[in-house]
This record gives C-alpha cells, sequence and structure tokens, in this order.
C-alpha cells in the first residue's frame, strides 16, 4: 500500500489556501502522494460546537494580519477577500464531481480565484467563469452538484472528519496522526519520512 497524507480542506480557508500553495512547491522528487479531503468547516465548526475566528472581531483581525505574514515570508500571492466568508457548499461538492483528471487544476484556479484575485467564487456567474477555464460543462457541473450521491459524499466526509477530532482546516493526517494547520505541514513530511 503506498503511503500518503490526507489533506483536510475547504476553499473559504486562507490557511488552507496557504497549505496548497506549499504543497505545490515541495520537490517533486520526494513529494508524497496527498489526498485532498474536501470538507466544509463550517460544518466541522458545527458538529464541535466551535465560533468561527470570521465571527470574532479580534481573532478575525489577527488572522487576517496573519495571513499577510505567512504570504509574504513565502511568496505567495494573497490578497484578503473581501467577500470573507462566503457559501462553499457548491464548489466543494464540485470537486468531489468532477472528473479526477482536472482536481488539481480546478483547485488551483478556485484557491487563486479566491485568494488571490478576490472574487466571490460563490456568484454563480463568476463561478461559470471559472468553470470554463477548468474546461468543465458548466450545465453538467450544475446539475452534478445537485445529485444527492454528491451531497451525501461531502456531507459523510464531513462528519468522519469530526469523528475523526478534526476541527478545523487545513488538517493533514497520516498514520492516524492528526496535524492541524498550515504550519504543521512539515510535521506531517516528517512523520510519511519515517
Amino acid at each position: 500500500m503506498t503511503k500518503s497524507i490526507d489533506f483536510y480542506f475547504d476553499f473559504i480557508s486562507p490557511y488552507a489556501y496557504i497549505a496548497h500553495k506549499k504543497i505545490k512547491i515541495i520537490n517533486s522528487k520526494n513529494r508524497p502522494i496527498f489526498n485532498y479531503k474536501p470538507v466544509l468547516v463550517g460544518g466541522l465548526h458545527n458538529l464541535q460546537g466551535i465560533t468561527a475566528p470570521a465571527f470574532i472581531k479580534s481573532k478575525l483581525k489577527h488572522m487576517i494580519s496573519d495571513c499577510d505574514l505567512i504570504a509574504k515570508k513565502n511568496n505567495f500571492d494573497f490578497t484578503w477577500n473581501s467577500k470573507f466568508p462566503l457559501n462553499s457548499l457548491s464548489i466543494m461538492r464540485g470537486y468531489l464531481f468532477i472528473n479526477s483528471d482536472i482536481k488539481s487544476l480546478y483547485l488551483d484556479i478556485m484557491f487563486q480565484a479566491y485568494w488571490k484575485d478576490n472574487l466571490d467564487i460563490s456568484n454563480e456567474k463568476i463561478l461559470i467563469t471559472l468553470l470554463e477555464k477548468c474546461k468543465i460543462d458548466t450545465n453538467n457541473f450544475f446539475q452534478g452538484i445537485k445529485d444527492p450521491k454528491i451531497k451525501n459524499e461531502l456531507r459523510d466526509v464531513t462528519k468522519v472528519s469530526n469523528d475523526k477530532e478534526i476541527f478545523g482546516t487545513p488538517t493533514f493526517v497520516i498514520n492516524n496522526k492528526i496535524f492541524w494547520g498550515q504550519d504543521r505541514l512539515e510535521f506531517a513530511l516528517d512523520e510519511y519520512n519515517k
């Protein structure tokens, strides 16, 4: 069995965006397989009884400056999204629905649209433009994300994540060990290399 790292993410998490950017620059020769696991971070917060930082003024202020600091340190393009937080349900279901051969492109385009280009990716007109960049049939996409199978899959992944005591994004899991936060990627890599 090939060893891999599970990466729990939500597009609306700025720290998940930063983690995704870090994953992309890991030396490809030694790069582990990352299994991207889409979860609704708002759903996790509800299941855990957590008030999200977005709704606590002092935490939100710190979060914005913290993300700017990390992005500058890593030389990542980053803009705090003026529509934060938004409902990511459609794009998270979309990740589950689309073909595996375009998932990587979809991840890049959606993350960058929200955390680099300051776009409202919950807006259908904007989303259609982004889907077209991914060469995704928009009618098929909007039908597919309504499929009960896809709805249940996202709900189930979020619930199973909660059952594993995952409470936020990004989270890395390897060898049944949980590493929470973009700054814990190196610890997950250490665990992978044991």
